[in-house]
């Protein structure tokens, strides 16, 4: 190593001290493109994660950079464990990067949509405080990778999906289907999944604006409603452009008028009438759409 790169690495060195509780000015000192002026999340991060940044977290992050490359990437992975000094930092990709490991960074190889595998890994190192999915830009992937994932967090644990904008990406067809074999960023974009429309149910941001529907699980209308897990653990969501952070928790508020998806009895008393039937409410089917989309399992009270 020469006089001058040794040099280089000194000052990126001492960058790193100073920048350490500035998200934003240490995410600078990475080349993963998510760090880029076209990716500003990390000014979202910081407001998120300050308050946790000392606390012994465990992290994992999906999606490692670098495609098919096995020495490339993990330059997310090593700013999370500078800005978290405390914390484990976990890594999964599908291909394989333990060459990238090193200390507080352990790495799994595996698809994010395999229940199996994404289960196993939370078996072996335990819950997660923090989970942030940056890999495959397919869709349902992502939203498997949620239906496995979320219930696997702590509570008031955090999980942040980032490149929401492939929602919004239709597949390109057959003509380009052989291009996906050449390479995994190729088969990333030619098999997206998403849409051109907006109302389109199958995409990742359809399913997020339907949970948050769920948050007000207990101001339905609706006598009869089974509040899915997700109604029941989702206390926060925040959206950002391309990327969205939900909050774990138990969402057990309760309604001011509504009492078991039907009017308090108090609130009938004062219309003056009996039941729901005598105002001429048409009222919807038992179960809303907050719970299409999502793949519940029937343990998932038990995870």
């Amino acid at each position: 190593m020469n006089l001058i790169q040794l040099f280089k690495n000194l000052l990126r060195n001492f960058k790193k001290l100073i920048y350490r509780n500035n998200l934003i000015k240490l995410s600078s000192l990475y080349n993963d493109a998510k760090w880029s002026e076209t990716h500003r999340f990390a000014q979202h991060y910081q407001n998120h994660f300050a308050p946790l940044k000392l606390k012994k977290l465990k992290i994992l992050e999906i999606g490692i950079g670098g495609y098919d490359d096995p020495k490339a990437g993990g330059d997310s992975l090593r700013m999370w464990r500078s800005y978290f000094p405390n914390s484990m930092i976990y890594g999964i990709d599908i291909v394989d990067k333990k060459l990238l490991e090193s200390s507080r960074i352990e790495i799994f190889q595996g698809s994010q949509e395999d229940k199996n595998f994404l289960e196993g890994v939370i078996d072996k190192i335990g819950k997660m405080d923090i989970i942030i999915v940056d890999g495959s830009s397919v869709n349902e992937h992502r939203i498997k990778t949620f239906n496995i994932l979320f219930p696997l967090l702590k509570d008031n644990g955090i999980y942040a999906e980032e490149n929401t904008h492939i929602s919004y990406w239709p597949s390109l067809g057959d003509k380009w289907s052989s291009l996906s074999e050449k390479s995994v960023f190729l088969s990333n974009h030619v098999n997206v999944g998403g849409s051109i429309d907006l109302n389109a149910s199958h995409t990742i941001m359809a399913m997020y604006k339907r949970l948050t529907d769920g948050l007000n699980y207990q101001e339905f209308l609706n006598p009869g409603y089974s509040p899915s897990y997700f109604d029941k653990h989702i206390v926060a969501m925040h959206f950002y452009h391309n990327l969205v952070i939900t909050y774990k928790g138990n969402n057990n508020e309760g309604s001011n008028i509504i009492e078991n998806n039907t009017l308090h009895p108090f609130v009938l008393e004062t219309l003056g009438v009996n039941s729901l039937e005598e105002l001429g409410i048409k009222l919807p089917e038992v179960d809303l759409p907050s719970k299409q989309g999502t793949d519940l399992t029937a343990n998932l009270e038990n995870k």
